[in-house]
């Protein structure tokens, strides 16, 4: 598979993915900062410090962001994924992967471009199966689109996911 990968949107606006280098790393940090906050799919209560935002998005990880132009012509960082092993050794050829779409940016077919392109970039990379550990049970947009995309929910966790208000949502564990 090879990168960048130009392509469109729902709306015909053209994106473009690439392979996150050292210039990626702060436009994604104030994307990843923006869904932290949100809390509502991601466990993280905080920012995270430069260390531990190297070691979740990059450090052992092949990370893919997207990018569209701004009306100015600038690139504007929409979305990213990361895939990495889920586990090591004998079941290393299991994924895992993360991913974040930019809130203006729901909706407009890039979750599924993302989830779509990392299927293929794994089956590249020689993982035989994916796994989300972690997906908000209150998060039914990622739900259905992992369904769509041909995922199964395996297992339900419950009450593990604390929300900004101090109540907890279950977890789901999905597979494909």
């Amino acid at each position: 598979m090879q990168f960048p990968i130009d392509a469109r949107l729902k709306d015909d606006t053209p994106i473009q993915l690439v392979l996150a280098d050292q210039k990626d790393l702060e436009p994604l940090r104030h994307l990843y900062d923006v869904i932290v906050n949100e809390g509502t799919s991601y466990p993280h209560d905080r920012p995270l410090g430069d260390e531990e935002f190297l070691d979740y998005w990059f450090h052992g990880k092949s990370t893919v962001v997207a990018y569209t132009r701004d009306p100015n012509g600038s690139p504007d960082m929409i979305g990213a994924f990361y895939l990495k092993p889920n586990w090591p050794g004998r079941a290393r050829q299991v994924a895992n992967a993360g991913f974040i779409v930019a809130p203006q940016w729901r909706n407009s077919g890039l979750g599924w471009l993302l989830g779509a392109t990392m299927l293929d970039y794994a089956k590249a990379l020689g993982y035989r199966s994916v796994i989300f550990n972690l997906v908000f049970a209150e998060n039914a947009a990622a739900r259905h689109l992992w369904k769509k995309l041909g995922f199964s929910e395996l297992a339900v966790l419950p009450g593990i996911i604390r929300k900004n208000d101090g109540s907890y949502q279950d977890a789901i564990v999905m597979f494909r």
